[in-house]
């Protein structure tokens, strides 16, 4: 059974000011998820599952149905505020969603077959979807997880903050810990995190960082379940409470559950955060053409 390739898209880009999972960055008016979907067909995924909110269900389907096709098959699910377990019922004022643990789970019932996961508004680069098919066919366990690693320096953006997975790992690549790092601002040829006191903490820019590319086997959904059941008690009263997937994959981790591979991607990463950012990855998309990666028109 060939893998499935999830895409959180339900996010509605706030620092972009719009609907960036939509926006044009190729020649022919090619969105990231284009070239994202482009790679994983290339690279022998079997089916995409868009994880989207219900509201903008129709625009996906605009941009991506006719040209899907018959290519790969496609199944949308919806990332909801209301979409709870049972016994649990949505505070009143709740406009965040639940984060990208619960944006995973909501696919349980789509998908039955190896995956994996990743943000919509990410280009990992062709190299990333061939390694992560390879581990997905033949090395994927129900204990056995994996993730892309990328290096600090080359994820960050030139016009303001980002947030990354800072990954220690093990001499057998393994995942030991992650930690969520908030507030990273690229410094020259390196990185700072900068504290809401004002000190900064200088960063190498070396550093292994989770870009939320993720390989799953379906047991992850059984843990999901459990573990947002335990997350609601705690959390649901917190307006901006997230239940993040390397905090919950770190738990699993923690507790002897899982391990996680970590996949070194020769390719490159780049991303939309801000509006300020589309003409630097509209440059590079165009260069890759250029080289012979890409068609310059897709479909």
């Amino acid at each position: 059974m060939k893998p499935t390739l999830l895409i959180l898209a339900a996010g509605m880009g706030s620092r972009f000011g719009g609907l960036k999972q939509v926006e044009p960055v190729g020649p022919n008016g090619e969105a990231i998820i284009d070239y994202t979907i482009f790679d994983a067909i290339r690279a022998g995924f079997g089916k995409v599952v868009f994880v989207i909110r219900e509201s903008f269900a129709d625009a996906f389907k605009e941009k991506f149905e006719a040209k899907l096709s018959g290519k790969i098959d496609v199944e949308y699910v919806f990332q909801e505020l209301d979409n709870l377990p049972e016994g649990f019922t949505l505070p009143e004022g709740r406009e965040k969603p639940w984060g990208t643990a619960h944006a995973i789970l909501v696919a349980k019932d789509v998908i039955n077959e190896p995956f994996c996961a990743i943000n919509a508004d990410d280009f990992y680069g062709e190299g990333a979807y061939r390694i992560m098919a390879d581990f997905l066919n033949n090395a994927v366990q129900e204990q056995t997880f994996s993730m892309i690693g990328y290096q600090l320096k080359n994820t960050l953006s030139d016009h303001g903050s980002v947030s990354r997975g800072m990954c220690t790992v093990n001499e057998n690549d393994n995942l030991v810990k992650i930690v969520e790092t908030h507030n990273i601002f690229k410094k020259e040829d390196a990185a700072v995190t900068i504290a809401e006191d004002g000190s900064e903490t200088p960063l190498t820019g070396n550093e292994r960082v989770s870009m939320n590319f993720w390989g799953f086997h379906p047991s992850i959904f059984k843990a999901l379940e459990s573990k947002f059941v335990k997350f609601l008690e705690t959390e649901i009263d917190k307006p901006k409470s997230e239940m993040y997937i390397p905090s919950v994959v770190f738990e699993m981790i923690e507790d002897n559950e899982v391990k996680v591979k970590v996949l070194e991607a020769n390719s490159p990463w780049f991303g939309v955060t801000y509006k300020e950012d589309k003409p630097i990855v509209v440059n590079k998309i165009n260069a890759l053409i250029e080289e012979g990666v890409y068609p310059n028109k897709l479909w």
